[in-house]
């Protein structure tokens, strides 16, 4: 029997706004299921509710209607917090503190004893590149600094769950590199990872699986594999020796590479063969022929741009 570490039933929230107190949904009837020891990815356009659900589960914020449990235990049970690791997309530090108090004070609010702390300290900063600033007061901090002590933050407590909003905000390469190696060391053992992102190259890498969420409604779940399929785009094919404008092949180089070569984009198979084909009658030599899969990101703009053009369909209706 499969063991969730967040399941939620008909999960809702609705907000009233404004003098007239009209209702905004933000979240409408959520129903999900993660089993523990998975990367789940969190994904959707701005104020489509990703926040408002990972604030519903950390319970700092409470449901309109529906339920939810965490690690197996109902939505508001405190005892279960110590279990977890919580980033938010907008945290708010106490500045005047350095990273080692920072997390010390932290690892005081989950009941952790001192000598234990300090270990874990030791392990920690090194962990997100921060042991050199140990001692420097937040309030120092670039943006990507303060992010990575808040990723050492929620891995204090050594949680089972680790639910992150945005932590790839404020950072650079290097440290998107980093919490993608973070969150693969995280499932290595078994902890449970769910996060939201806007920058979906790094979930692709990282996540079991993703769930699409558009206008408070979650519209897909499932892996990589599983939303993407095989789908090619196109298939790419570059080739060397070519005339500077070559003639008689089945369609014209979209562009020439740094090294001078031309590069093809065939809609199939058939038609990538056809010019490989062609052009080796005309001297040209194959240098890569690679099928273009569809990415992540372009499978959340289809679905997301396809969901809102239903919704102004059936307003005007």
């Amino acid at each position: 029997m499969t063991e969730f570490a967040i399941r939620t039933e008909g999960l809702r929230k609705v907000y009233r706004t404004g003098f007239l107190r009209r209702q905004y949904v933000a979240l409408d009837g959520l129903d999900l299921q993660v089993p523990k020891g998975e990367v789940f990815g969190f994904i959707g356009p701005n104020g489509a509710g990703k926040t408002t659900t990972q604030k519903l589960l950390m319970g700092l914020n409470f449901p309109t209607a529906g339920q939810a449990w965490i690690l197996g235990r109902p939505l508001g049970d405190r005892s279960v917090m110590g279990r977890v690791g919580f980033l938010p997309e907008r945290p708010y530090f106490y500045d005047y503190l350095t990273a080692t108090e920072f997390l010390h004070f932290y690892g005081q609010l989950h009941g952790i004893p001192k000598r234990v702390r300090e270990e874990r300290i030791d392990a920690l900063l090194p962990l997100v590149h921060m042991e050199r600033a140990r001692h420097v007061q937040l309030r120092k901090f670039s943006k990507g600094m303060l992010q990575r002590v808040g990723i050492a933050q929620s891995l204090i407590n050594e949680p089972e769950l680790v639910v992150l909003d945005e932590p790839a905000s404020g950072l650079d390469p290097m440290g998107r590199l980093l919490i993608r190696d973070i969150i693969r060391g995280l499932k290595s053992k078994g902890v449970t990872v769910f996060l939201s992102s806007h920058v979906l190259s790094d979930l692709e890498e990282v996540c079991d699986r993703v769930g699409i969420l558009v206008g408070g409604v979650l519209q897909e779940v499932g892996s990589i594999e599983e939303l993407l399929g095989q789908t090619m785009r196109s298939v790419e094919v570059i080739l060397h020796g070519l005339p500077e404008d070559p003639e008689g092949l089945p369609l014209a180089p979209s562009r020439r590479d740094a090294t001078g070569h031309h590069v093809f984009e065939a809609p199939d198979h058939d038609t990538a063969r056809t010019l490989v084909a062609a052009a080796g009658a005309i001297g040209g030599q194959l240098v890569t022929y690679r099928p273009v899969r569809e990415t992540l990101e372009q499978y959340f703009m289809d679905e997301a741009t396809s969901v809102e053009r239903q919704a102004r369909e059936e307003s005007v209706r």
